[in-house]
């Protein structure tokens, strides 16, 4: 995956990550439950920072080709698709087994970050 490709999956998260930000804000209120309200808002902020992070992964891998920055963009975009969509379609009714998601989400979150820390401190 090229640094465009993850700079545009990076805008779209992001703008994503804002419109359900609002819906939860704005119409969701009197539909969810608070604790699942609080859920939700948890979902918005890491996809909101990852998608952050990944923008700035994706301006990296403009300044240096490590293919480490490849794995590391990969690794962030399944672990928010993982995490906050697993939430997502947790809270629309999903069966709950897909809830499973959830957890594997952020470890994949995790080892992204570890994976960048890493490569970074290895330069």
């Amino acid at each position: 995956m090229n640094a465009t490709r993850v700079l545009g999956i990076a805008g779209l998260l992001m703008a994503t990550g804002i419109v359900v930000g609002a819906l939860a804000a704005h119409a969701l209120q009197k539909v969810l439950e608070p604790r699942q309200l609080e859920s939700l808002h948890t979902a918005v902020n890491y996809q909101l920072f990852n998608a952050l992070g990944l923008l700035l992964i994706g301006l990296l891998m403009r300044a240096d080709d490590l293919p480490a920055l490849k794995t590391v963009a990969g690794l962030l975009m399944a672990g928010i698709v993982c995490f906050s969509g697993g939430i997502y379609v947790m809270l629309a009714g999903a069966p709950r087994f897909l809830g499973l998601v959830t957890p594997f989400g952020g470890v994949l979150l995790i080892a992204a970050w570890g994976w960048f820390a890493v490569t970074m401190l290895r330069r």
